[in-house]
C-alpha cells in the first residue's frame, strides 16, 4: 500500500487520485490506509474521511471480486432496474450494497452509466450488459462465476 502511496506527489490534490488507486488495488479503502495517505499528504485525517465517504465509487467496506452494479437512472429504472436489483438480491443470497460470503460479487445501485439506450443496464467491473431482462440474470451470474476462476 505504501508503494501506491508513494507514487503520488506529496499534495494535498492528489488525495482522491490516491484513495481511488488503493481502492482499485484492495476493493476497499482500510482505516490504517486512510490514516496512511493522510499523514503522506499531510492533510487532516478527517478532509481524507470526508472525501472517501463523499464519493460513492468508495469503499470502506471489501468489495467483491466482481462488483454489479445495476443502473438506477430514469431511463433503466423505468425500463425495470430495480426488478433487477430483486432478481440479484434473490439470485446471490445477498442486499444491495452487501458482498457474498466467497468474496466473489458486490451488489451496488448507480445513479447512470450513460448508456440510456440500453436501458435497462448491468455493469459487472468494467463489463456493460444492456437491455438486461430478470430471466438473463441467472446466466450473467454464472458467465461472471467462469469468467473469475
Amino acid at each position: 500500500m505504501r508503494q501506491i502511496i508513494e507514487g503520488y506527489p506529496k499534495e494535498p490534490r492528489y488525495l482522491l487520485a490516491t484513495l481511488q488507486d488503493i481502492q482499485e488495488h484492495h476493493k476497499y479503502l482500510s482505516v490504517e490506509s486512510m490514516k496512511m495517505v493522510a499523514e503522506y499528504l499531510g492533510v487532516p485525517e478527517s478532509r481524507v474521511f470526508g472525501v472517501a465517504t463523499f464519493y460513492k465509487a468508495l469503499s470502506l467496506v471489501p468489495q467483491g471480486k466482481k462488483v454489479i452494479k445495476v443502473c438506477n437512472g430514469t431511463a433503466c429504472h423505468l425500463r425495470g432496474a430495480p426488478k433487477l436489483v430483486e432478481a440479484l438480491e434473490k439470485e446471490l443470497g445477498i442486499k444491495n450494497g452487501e458482498t457474498t460470503e466467497d468474496g466473489l460479487f458486490t451488489i451496488q445501485t448507480v445513479n447512470c452509466v450513460g448508456a440510456c439506450a440500453m436501458a435497462p443496464v448491468v455493469m459487472v467491473n468494467d463489463r456493460v450488459y444492456g437491455k438486461v431482462t430478470i430471466s438473463q440474470i441467472p446466466e450473467i451470474i454464472e458467465e461472471e462465476r467462469k469468467d473469475a476462476v
